[in-house]
């Protein structure tokens, strides 16, 4: 069906189906607020679009168990379509925004280089964050971040990969080279990857290699601050210290990353044991920014963006001069809120919950108020710190506490018993169940970055513009 203008409808070039008169929703990116923000409408009189470059809503927290080959990634990926496919009022449309025209209320997106239209009468961005270099984007080429399943996926054929490199070379310098891992960041992602790829070397890779001990393994963690974990009370700082130092790790803070080259990375620390380490396996977890839509849309909306290109939003989430567009998640700068999954959840929650009251009538302007549920991050089996309003806790009983908030936070009751198996796998025995790796999964940056243009939306193409 067309118009008489010979444009095509939205219905044909993909986007939901609209009943007559009802409200339409368009929400972007279908992380924990684009997700949460759908579901939350459900029962409300409205047709959902969902709209995401990929067909699977993922369980960041847990990237870096795939990296470590304990869990699979379907474990944390489950379908878009299957998460929603009993919310009637939802479609799922798979592409990229292009374009965004805030005049007109309707977004171009991409699918593989199909173009198609879809109007909205409010619209949720959660389009979440990018991997931030701090000006220096060459970094990604050697020291790879952490934040979809091709990215883990890639780190973990490079890290079980430096193992089996390692056993085959007969060179002492290239084989410690080869068992030395490098991660960048000491936030809650790299103190996790760090204590694990310790405890792979330590614990589950102790008996499976004959020329190398994988406990030679040198895991060293760098970070330009001051103190690891910073979201943490400092007495839990100095706990997650003690507990990585005790694995293996080194830590190495206040050193600035100034280069960073296949053989090695190059610091600004005074000890010379960091100044260059000669290292094959590199993993950047140091900082993120905004995905570059935010920006994009505060531009064409007159709106202020943060130093890592979060949009200056009101209180009750909205964009400036247009309180039919809402901000959520890690695109939102609001009272200096955290890039947590808790504020991308309430948020998404918060933006659905004021579209329904409008559609009610009641067009009163709630600010949005995030309710602090504590911070966890988990150090190596057994020991993890937890900071839960005044509740402070490390070692077995966090560890437990890690366990269970993150099981319940996983989407679908089949990937909570997937999780559940692999966890006792790997932490009540030795194993990690997913060890298997291939070339094309070590090479898969280097494949698409050559055949960019052939791929097309493949490898996350810009937005253009917003009006």
């Amino acid at each position: 069906m067309t118009r008489n203008d010979g444009q095509h409808t939205s219905a044909e070039n993909g986007a939901a189906p609209a009943s007559a008169g009802r409200h339409r929703v368009a929400i972007v990116g279908a992380g924990f607020g684009g997700l949460f923000a759908a579901k939350a409408l459900r029962r409300a009189d409205v047709d959902v679009t969902v709209i995401d470059r990929t067909n699977h809503h993922l369980f960041q927290p847990l990237l870096y168990q795939v990296a470590t080959g304990i869990l699979a990634e379907g474990d944390i990926a489950p379908p878009i379509r299957y998460v929603l496919r009993r919310q009637r009022n939802a479609t799922v449309m798979l592409g990229e925004v292009q374009r965004i025209d805030l005049d007109e209320r309707r977004l171009v997106v991409d699918t593989l280089g199909r173009p198609s239209e879809v109007p909205y009468d409010s619209l949720i961005l959660a389009t979440g964050a990018d991997q931030s270099y701090f000006g220096h984007p060459e970094f990604a080429q050697h020291a790879p971040g952490m934040k979809t399943i091709d990215d883990a996926l890639e780190l973990r054929a490079r890290i079980f990969g430096a193992f089996e490199l390692a056993e085959r070379e007969p060179d002492p310098e290239v084989r410690r080279a080869w068992l030395t891992f490098v991660v960048v960041g000491a936030g809650p992602t790299g103190v996790e990857l760090a204590g694990q790829i310790a405890e792979l070397a330590h614990r589950s890779l102790c008996d499976d290699f004959r020329r190398i001990d994988p406990a030679d393994a040198r895991v060293v963690l760098l970070d330009a601050a001051a103190t690891i974990l910073p979201p943490f009370p400092e007495s839990l700082q100095r706990r997650a210290a003690r507990d990585l130092e005790r694995r293996g790790v080194e830590i190495h803070l206040g050193a600035t990353v100034t280069g960073v080259d296949e053989r090695g990375i190059d610091t600004s620390s005074e000890d010379p044991r960091a100044r260059r380490i000669e290292a094959a396996t590199k993993v950047w977890a140091a900082g993120v920014q905004a995905s570059s839509l935010g920006r994009v849309v505060a531009e064409g909306a007159g709106a202020g963006i943060d130093r890592t290109g979060r949009v200056q939003v009101r209180p009750d989430c909205t964009l400036p001069g247009h309180p039919e567009v809402f901000m959520v998640g890690d695109l939102l700068s609001l009272d200096h809120l955290p890039g947590l999954v808790q504020v991308a959840i309430q948020s998404g929650r918060h933006a659905a919950e004021t579209i329904v009251r409008r559609l009610h009538g009641d067009t009163t302007e709630r600010p949005f108020r995030y309710r602090d549920k504590g911070t966890l991050a988990m150090i190596s089996r057994h020991h993890a710190v937890a900071s839960v309003g005044r509740v402070r806790a490390s070692g077995f009983p966090a560890w437990l506490l890690w366990l269970a908030v993150h099981l319940l936070a996983l989407i679908g009751f089949e990937n909570r018993v997937a999780v559940l198996f692999s966890w006792t796998v790997a932490f009540l025995g030795r194993g990690r169940p997913h060890r298997a790796i291939t070339a094309r999964e070590a090479f898969a940056r280097q494949a698409l970055d050559s055949q960019g243009d052939a791929f097309g939306t493949a490898r996350r193409p810009t937005t253009t513009a917003a009006r």
